[in-house]
């Protein structure tokens, strides 16, 4: 469930009108090739996770497997990744509340529910577990209610006449904007799957890794495809793509439920979006924390970040992962109508990178067992290495695919600039004496603090 809540964002919910403009009913087909691609992920991550359940998780397996710099600069840039999406989603919380009480200032919604998943992560990690099992269902259940009512109106069960499956071919036909619209689609339905490595960085604080990781990632894997491709199918059967509305009253989550006769459909939905804000958001400190806790402990962080509480939660690690909290503040302060665009699109070269080091890393992690130790893997990817090979191609050629692209034109020029200051950094502290030395001073101080 942890996941599924870092994995399914508000993007669902809202339309995904950008990908739906980009490829028409394709977008299915965008959703199908990118979850191939984000299973061969999983699966490879698992692989890993139960031979080496640590924290850290990728981000150790490429330093084991491939080098020291992928390890630090995969770790580095996930942190990096996950702090921009907690602001991001504290900022989207805060719009979402304005609906209901426009008069409040935004920056009071993002400090109220930045204090409370700081609460919450602050706990011992099965509360912090409990909390986040409930966020994720609301929004499971809200995706299955969709799917069911959807479906009775698509075959007129509901109090209206069928609506049938025209819509995916009568406005243009199913691919309006040919497959290169479906492949354009996919620079954005890929991120609709980056959350399946959640699990490889759980691991380190699983019971019994070697059962529980694939059994959840057979599930969640399934569930992921199943919940994104029957979305969309109703989504675009109801509403033509052409027509898609934007926003929680124009959604087709509203549309469907009013349909029904549900009263305050689009209250209820807010509702539902602020849960999975809240959901991904209370994941992403998680995630966070941990990997700066892995991160410590390399020594390319100071120690007082790989410091542990009483009940094993790394507090300093926690603390400095509010960053993107403290930046959604100050923008919703200073530029409250473009806080939440700020925030979003960075990332998604970052995604990209993480993905393509973790299938460099199991290629390799392949390579060091013998065919009798691979036989005795508790789960195996099929094909392995060309499935490995043909996701590593396909990856390379969507990041390329992001400068056609409006929108995201810039993010991989921007990360290739955060790539080299982590670079920099990573050369600099293992080559210079004197700037490690310092760097442990600094370590010292800030763990006596």
């Amino acid at each position: 469930m942890i996941t599924i809540g870092g994995a399914i964002g508000v993007g669902l919910f809202l339309g995904s009108s950008l990908t739906i403009r980009l490829a028409g009913p394709g977008v299915i087909l965008s959703y199908l090739f990118s979850a191939v691609i984000a299973v061969i992920v999983a699966y490879s991550i698992a692989e890993m996770a139960v031979v080496h359940p640590v924290a850290g998780s990728f981000g150790v397996y490429a330093q084991t497997y491939l080098n020291e710099w992928s390890g630090f600069a995969v770790r580095a840039t996930y942190a990096f990744v996950q702090i921009i999406a907690i602001g991001a989603e504290t900022t989207a919380v805060a719009v979402y509340c304005s609906m209901w009480f426009p008069a409040v200032p935004q920056w009071v919604w993002v400090v109220i529910v930045s204090v409370g998943l700081i609460a919450i992560n602050a706990m011992q990690v099965g509360n912090f577990a409990e909390f986040e099992y409930w966020f994720a269902i609301i929004k499971v259940v809200a995706i299955l209610a969709f799917i069911l009512v959807g479906f009775g109106l698509i075959f007129g069960l509901g109090p209206v006449s069928a609506i049938g499956f025209s819509n995916l071919i009568a406005h243009g036909g199913f691919l309006p904007h040919g497959m290169r619209g479906v492949w354009l689609a996919m620079t954005l339905t890929l991120t609709s799957y980056m959350g399946v490595e959640i699990i490889g960085v759980t691991a380190g604080e699983v019971s019994q890794p070697e059962k529980t990781i694939p059994r959840a990632m057979r599930t969640v894997s399934l569930r992921l495809i199943l919940f994104y491709m029957l979305s969309m199918v109703v989504m675009l059967s109801m509403t033509p793509w052409d027509k898609m509305g934007s926003g929680i009253t124009g959604s087709p989550f509203v549309l469907t439920f009013a349909t029904v006769g549900v009263p305050f459909a689009g209250s209820i939905m807010n509702l539902v979006v602020i849960t999975a804000a809240l959901s991904s958001a209370n994941t992403n400190l998680y995630l966070t924390s941990r990997t700066l806790f892995s991160l410590a402990h390399d020594g390319y962080v100071p120690k007082a970040f790989g410091g542990l509480g009483r009940n094993g939660v790394p507090y300093v690690a926690l603390i400095v992962s509010t960053a993107g909290m403290v930046a959604a503040t100050l923008l919703a302060i200073f530029a409250p109508g473009r806080a939440f665009l700020m925030l979003y699109g960075v990332a998604v070269a970052g995604m990209f990178f993480v993905w393509i080091v973790i299938l460099l890393a199991h290629v390799a992690f392949r390579r060091s067992l013998d065919q009798k130790r691979a036989a005795l893997l508790p789960i195996h990817l099929p094909f392995s290495p060309y499935s490995q090979i043909a996701a590593l191609i396909s990856l390379a050629a969507i990041t390329i695919s992001t400068f056609y692209v409006d929108g995201l034109r810039y993010t991989v020029p921007s990360f290739m600039l955060f790539l080299l200051v982590i670079t920099v950094f990573q050369w600099t502290l293992a080559r210079l004496p004197l700037f490690a030395a310092y760097f442990s001073k600094i370590s010292i101080f800030l763990t006596r603090s």
